[in-house]
């Protein structure tokens, strides 16, 4: 009996010491990411023409590893959730709590967005801005600017082409026939040899994804310095006054008021959840795409914040689809600018109802760079109202985008939180665990 507490009593303080070093190793990593900031946006403002060079080229490097592991990362975390979950209950009360709160976080998006675009007010611009504007729109879009084609492109006829051309919505129809299918197959052994291989890819997948978050400082490093430079250069300018400002606002007061209250009313700590989250957040806002930045935030939702892998392999991957605060508030905003500019009555009626289209076209929007700004670009273009605003607005999309990109995945997280919070001991402990990043 001695010896037996003797050696509970090893492996306690084993398991505190391992923790202890963790924590540790967590801590250097934040100071390194933050320092790797800092120097990035100093070597970047000194406007060295072969340095920014290379933090392009850097950049551009890691956004592509980005791209290379998230569309495979959102495949697979669907399959094998589906799969193993399948009809349980644990699967409704997962999507249910999901859907709940992305509906209820993006619904509060566009909400504020419209209050403060009838609080703010911003005025037409002149006709001769508008004529300018229409040369910078970009013209090789114009050809699909149909919603209804926005919608069909989501449909697959082609198992390769969506993961391809990175179309995450067509993934994800594929990823979830393919997982709801192996849910359903007979318990055979070809069932079993097919999840083995699939558990297996998973793994690989996450290993990659590991030695990425490892070299991640160079990539901070360099995508610190491209924006620093770009903004000495003059290319993000604010020129739009009353309408920046709307936008900015609006994303503001959704990421430090209104999703913390959320995550106070649900228990949990905002500045703690922020904290854990902060390496997504930070690549989020550099890559500019939610989908791209999937993998960094799995792996800090399950390293960090300690989420339940079954909850967080499900419910993240189907909110850097459906989940984008920040894409809601940018349709109902720059919309109703446009249309106030084209002349369009707007009555208090028709914005709420425009509030709900920015809702339900954001949900339908993929996780990619710029995507907000083309799905915006195609509804306006469908009701036939001038787009010379939005060649206009262009130049300062740039830092829109980043700061939305940020809010979507900060709400992504937030929405993950507090799933995992309140399904939190009351999943089937018979459902086998995933594998984990740590």
């Amino acid at each position: 009996m001695a010896e037996t507490k003797k050696t509970a009593s090893v492996q306690e303080e084993a398991k505190a010491a391992m923790q202890r070093s963790n924590l540790r190793a967590k801590k250097r990593q934040f100071i390194l990411w933050f320092a790797a900031l800092i120097l990035g946006g100093l070597l970047g403002w000194l406007g060295i023409t072969p340095l920014n060079n290379l933090f392009n080229f850097v950049a551009t490097v890691f956004t592509r590893l980005f791209q290379f592991v998230a569309v495979p990362t959102i495949a697979l975390a669907v399959i094998t959730t589906l799969a193993k979950l399948g009809a349980e209950k644990n699967t409704g009360r997962i999507f249910a709590h999901a859907v709940t709160y992305t509906l209820l976080t993006t619904i509060a998006a566009a909400a504020i967005g419209l209050a403060l675009f009838l609080w703010i007010a911003p005025g037409n611009l002149p006709a001769d801005v508008l004529g300018a504007g229409e040369a910078n729109v970009p013209l090789q879009k114009l050809g699909s600017l149909s919603y209804y084609d926005h919608i069909l492109s989501v449909i697959p006829n082609n198992l390769l082409k969506p993961f391809l051309d990175g179309n995450v919505l067509s993934v994800m129809l594929i990823a979830a026939a393919f997982g709801l299918g192996l849910a359903f197959m007979p318990r055979s052994e070809n069932r079993t040899a097919l999840l083995k291989v699939i558990d297996g890819a998973q793994e690989l997948l996450f290993t990659l994804i590991r030695g990425l978050l490892f070299i991640l400082p160079v990539g901070i490093l360099a995508f610190a310095g491209q924006l620093s430079a770009q903004i000495e250069a003059g290319v993000i300018v604010g020129a739009l006054g009353k309408y920046t400002a709307v936008v900015l606002g609006s994303n503001a007061i959704q990421i430090f008021i209104v999703i913390p209250l959320f995550l106070l009313v649900r228990g949990l700590n905002p500045l703690y959840v922020f904290r854990k989250m902060a390496p997504a957040l930070a690549v989020a806002l550099f890559t500019k795409s939610s989908a791209g930045t999937l993998p960094v935030t799995l792996a800090s939702a399950e390293q960090n914040l300690k989420v339940d892998p079954r909850v967080s392999r499900f419910v993240l991957p189907i909110c850097t689809t459906i989940n984008m605060n920040g894409c809601a508030a940018f349709i109902l905003i720059t919309s109703l600018f446009v249309m106030q500019n084209a002349g369009i009555d707007l009555s208090f009626s028709s914005m709420v109802l425009w509030l709900f289209i920015a809702v339900l076209a954001a949900i339908g929007n993929a996780g990619v760079p710029m995507g907000c700004y083309f799905l915006t670009l195609s509804l306006m273009s469908s009701i036939g109202a001038p787009i010379g605003l939005m060649g206009v607005i262009l130049p300062i999309y740039t830092i829109i985008d980043m700061i939305e990109t940020a809010e979507n995945v900060w709400s992504d997280s937030s929405v993950c939180a507090m799933t995992d919070h309140d399904l939190r001991g009351k999943l089937d402990e018979d459902v086998a665990e995933a594998p984990q990043l740590s």
